[in-house]
């Protein structure tokens, strides 16, 4: 079992930066893949970025070059540095882990799943 907590949203202007965090409890961590998602009001949920154990990442087309996803295998934490933030990014982010630390960037594909942190970005 592993329960995730994230902070670090808020409120930001256009071209800002934040940095969400996704703290992590369990010993099963360091082997599982880990995710970021979001979710816009009257959206779905769509991903965002991945890290898997190998620390191999992937992004959306719309985050690239823009965010980070990083990992703290000590510190059990997954990060996602975001820069230069636009009004589109708008949403509640999500963290999220799975287990079996596959590669398809998709929902069901995870196994866990934090509260979600939300992220406003203003024009």
């Amino acid at each position: 079992q592993v329960q995730l907590v994230e902070s670090g949203g808020g409120l930001v202007q256009a071209g800002g930066s934040l940095r969400l965090s996704c703290a992590a409890s369990g010993r099963a961590f360091s082997r599982s893949r880990m995710g970021w998602f979001r979710q816009a009001p009257g959206k779905e949920r769509e991903f965002v970025a991945h890290i898997l154990t190998s620390g191999y990442t992937s992004y959306a087309d719309s985050v690239k070059g823009r965010f980070t996803i990083s990992r703290d295998n000590v510190k059990n934490t997954v990060y996602l540095q975001m820069n230069t933030l636009k009004p589109e990014d708008t949403a509640v982010y999500y963290c999220a882990a799975d287990s079996q630390d596959r590669i398809l960037p998709l929902v069901y594909t995870f196994d866990y799943w934090g509260q979600g942190t939300q992220v406003t970005v203003s024009s």
